[in-house]
């Protein structure tokens, strides 16, 4: 009987190779004029450019190109980043932060501030004791409403939530904590009862074969990164499946085997998402090139979408001109296969399409301000619900005393919303609001000086902002951005 013996490989090892060659991250601003290099030279891991990306996007910088190379368990990366405004980083705490941060989520095992990986994870004021609630679903007129008028009966108090809706499905994730009796943590019983609540909620109105979802995810630390769940929920929910492919006739496109973009918004004049798919025989690669809309934090969403897909990407190059945004990314799977059944090239092609498309938001953006309280998203949500607009995307959370939130909003009877019902909206919720249309092909719009007065006027959520809340000189400057 032949014998076979395995090598042992030490667990440890390539946290050895690590430690012999550590993670460098250099902040350039020497070399361009108009923006800062972020350089990172690091022992290449797989979902590591995922994390790399997600530290830039989460500060709200500007990714305007970007260069990736990882070719032989080595990466070499260049990100050109700029803030809000166009400028160079010159802030010495936030090109501290970079380097720490993008070094940390390398060397998680050996980290001397194990915050830092976690707090870009969850919106600030959100603690990893917190329960998340996390729903996909049918999308329907009233459902936030229903779902946060539970937890208010329940006494549970909303942190945070954000909510997405595409192609006719809906996904949303609610960080609660339990009410004054039962501390910050829920237990268990506590857990199930608002669970099965909340679950008569969203089976109210579906058909009894049809995808839905309720899950309490149990307080963690390491809990995986609030808008990255969400695609990976929307995923789950096979929402790409109506993404629409178009198989011919792209004059500007030759040799596309398969691309993504609706036929009713390329009719309009507006820039689809088209997504290419090519063999390049000389490296062994799949070429994915894809051209969008250029829009706030495209690059994670990308990334992302190829990331839980098991793809590697081994070169990548980024650019955008004017509105439109050219991504170039020559992958293998985790395997190291390749793309090529066309079945393979139609789901990468719908899973990207998806990606791109889930955090566009359409309607009227009402930007919200007002004191926090218990109930205040249940109150909020209802106020919309009775005046006839439906929620079809949501970022809330809490700075300070006030509770600051965006809805994207539009009319259930699919008519342009009334200006009275705004008005009526407006007294009701009380505080400070701000209404925006939101143009599917507008650019994110940039400040142009008075950065403080600004932001008094247009009050603005999103995570990356709560994060750096307290850094006054950063705060003043929040502003929607490309990357």
């Amino acid at each position: 009987m032949d014998i076979t013996y395995t090598p042992y490989i030490d667990p440890e090892f390539e946290l050895l190779i690590e430690k012999l060659h550590p993670p460098r991250v250099c902040v350039d601003n020497e070399t361009h004029p108009d923006c800062t290099l972020v350089m990172v030279d690091s022992a290449n891991k797989h979902g590591v450019l995922l994390e790399m990306v997600q530290v830039l996007t989460d500060l709200d910088l500007v990714i305007s190109k970007s260069y990736i190379s990882s070719d032989g368990g080595w990466l070499m990366d260049v990100f050109h980043v700029t803030d809000q405004q166009g400028s160079k980083l010159i802030d010495e705490s936030l090109i501290h932060y970079i380097r720490e941060a993008i070094c940390t989520i390398r060397l998680v095992k050996m980290e001397r501030r194990p915050s830092i990986r976690h707090v870009v994870a969850r919106p600030k004021d959100v603690s990893a004791e917190h329960v998340a609630v996390e729903m996909t679903g049918m999308d329907r007129p009233g459902l936030m409403s229903e779902m946060s008028a539970v937890l208010a009966e329940l006494g549970c108090h909303v942190s945070a939530a954000v909510a997405w809706t595409h192609k006719g499905r809906a996904a949303c994730i609610i960080y609660v904590e339990g009410s004054e009796k039962d501390g910050v943590t829920m237990d268990p019983c506590r857990a199930a009862q608002v669970r099965a609540q909340l679950e008569s909620v969203v089976e109210a109105h579906h058909h009894e074969d049809e995808r839905r979802s309720v899950r309490l995810a149990s307080p963690a630390p390491g809990r995986t990164h609030t808008e990255r769940r969400l695609h990976q929920l929307m995923a789950a929910d096979r929402d790409y499946d109506q993404c629409c492919l178009c198989c011919s006739g792209n004059s500007e496109w030759d040799g596309v085997n398969v691309y993504g973009g609706c036929r009713k918004e390329r009719k309009k004049g507006r820039i689809g998402t088209h997504v290419k798919i090519q063999k390049c025989k000389e490296t062994g690669y799949s070429i994915v090139t894809v051209r969008s809309r250029d829009r706030p934090k495209l690059l994670f969403d990308t990334v992302c979408a190829l990331t839980d897909l098991q793809y590697v990407v081994q070169h990548a190059v980024i650019s955008s001109r004017g509105s439109t945004a050219f991504q170039e990314y020559y992958i293998t799977h985790k395997s190291g296969s390749t793309l090529e059944t066309e079945t393979e090239k139609r789901k990468v092609t719908k899973c990207l399409v998806a990606a791109t498309e889930r955090r566009v938001s359409h309607g009227l953006r009402l930007n919200i301000c007002t004191k926090n309280r218990t109930g205040l998203l249940s109150d909020v949500t209802r106020v919309l619900r009775e005046n006839g607009l439906s929620i079809k995307g949501a970022e809330i959370g809490v700075r300070g005393e006030n509770a600051v939130g965006t809805f994207y909003v539009k009319d259930t009877t699919g008519e342009k919303v009334n200006p009275e019902t705004l008005e009526i909206v407006r007294r009701e919720i009380g505080g400070c609001m701000v209404i925006e249309n939101v143009s599917p092909v507008a650019t994110p719009s940039r400040t142009s000086g008075g950065g403080r007065r600004v932001m008094e006027e247009r009050p603005r959520f999103s995570l990356g902002n709560l994060l750096w809340s307290q850094l006054e000189w950063l705060s003043s400057n929040f502003r929607p951005i490309k990357s």
